[in-house]
């Protein structure tokens, strides 16, 4: 599926415009799709000291090794949340996420939101939840973009919060929320603590997209799979050191959502060439690249396939086959899917 660039042809081949090649975004969290002008902008307007890492120092340099390395990234998350401070500033960030996602070709996005995080300053996480898929039509008709939205407990808070959170997903089943998801530090808190609440989410016909496999391993993935019940899994990428397991992922089509650049970032990986994109593909595996918090790790949706077409000597029929994939795995309905696989064919054509 990899290819390596050999003859002129293939040369001529690897000039296609990423940015023009029709995408879904399945992997982006909320206050992290925030543009980093944007995020000035509305500190200076209210007075919020930013720490230099947000500034001059932007992107920032993370790591999340251990405990502290990834609370000193969940606060500069939750510094960037705090200037959120009304229903424009949240109107905006959804169009800006949304016109930034079309300007890389995105098609399709299903962006991530943890309502309770908001639910102080916005009237509670149904008036948040309300908001914020207000939000999403506007923005949807103004750029055509197709969004959906994941609603995502916080693993280190109790597992009856995430409940709550799963039913209120549920609520909101067909009418905008397509999926229920669990984030932040993964080695954080028990798995089969939260399984309660993906049953809540299950039942409701919600789709189930833990995060696993990525500061875990996978025995993590199983945890996610056999516990939560996984329909897709929030990066998953280290699936790659266990055979066994990424045959049972494949055979099962439980999709990984790969967010390279902040797999490095984070110390996951120590650079891009090290992300197992080839053995994951080579096995079969359902991959949809995302970028997870631009505003921290400094890359957009089209950033994730340059940098893996850069690293992996990908080509350009394997960045058209991953484009395919994140249709594949996502809940686009299915003339967004066609016309995308169409217009997929025509650039590769």
């Amino acid at each position: 599926m990899a290819g390596a660039g050999a003859g002129p042809a293939e040369g001529a081949e690897q000039r296609r415009e990423v940015s023009r090649l029709p995408k879904a975004h399945l992997h982006l969290h909320f206050t992290g799709s925030m543009r980093h002008g944007t995020l000035l902008e509305l500190a200076e307007r209210d007075g919020i000291a930013l720490p230099d890492s947000l500034v001059e120092d932007w992107p920032p340099r993370l790591s999340a090794a251990d405990e502290k390395g990834w609370f000193r990234f969940q606060r500069l998350y939750d510094v960037a949340r705090s200037v959120l401070r009304t229903p424009d500033d949240v109107r905006r960030l959804v169009l800006e996420a949304a016109e930034d996602d079309v300007r890389d070709g995105g098609r399709w996005l299903e962006i991530q939101v943890d309502p309770s995080g908001y639910a102080a300053r916005f009237g509670g996480i149904t008036a948040f939840t309300d908001l914020v898929l207000d939000c999403v039509r506007n923005a949807s008709e103004r750029t055509g973009l197709g969004i959906a939205v994941v609603i995502a407990a916080n693993r280190t808070r109790h597992p009856l919060d995430a409940r709550t959170l799963a039913r209120l997903a549920a609520q909101y089943a067909g009418r905008g929320v397509v999926g229920f998801g669990l984030s932040n530090d993964e080695r954080r808190g028990r798995t089969e603590d939260f399984e309660g609440a993906f049953r809540i989410a299950e039942r409701a016909g919600l789709l189930l997209v833990p995060h696993g496999g990525e500061l875990r391993g996978p025995d993590h993935v199983r945890q996610c799979l056999d516990r939560l019940g996984a329909h897709r899994l929030g990066h998953g990428v280290r699936s790659a050191e266990d055979p066994a397991l990424l045959d049972r992922l494949v055979g099962s089509g439980v999709a990984l959502e790969v967010c390279p650049v902040s797999n490095v970032s984070l110390g996951v990986y120590s650079d891009l060439t090290s992300v197992p994109l080839p053995q994951l593909l080579a096995a079969g595996a359902t991959v949809a690249l995302g970028a997870d918090d631009p505003l921290l790790f400094g890359s957009r949706l089209a950033g994730q396939y340059a940098t893996m077409r850069a690293a992996h000597d990908l080509d350009d029929a394997t960045l058209a086959r991953l484009a395919l994939m994140s249709f594949e795995a996502s809940q686009a309905p299915s003339d967004v899917v066609a016309a995308a696989k169409r217009d997929i064919a025509t650039w590769l054509a």
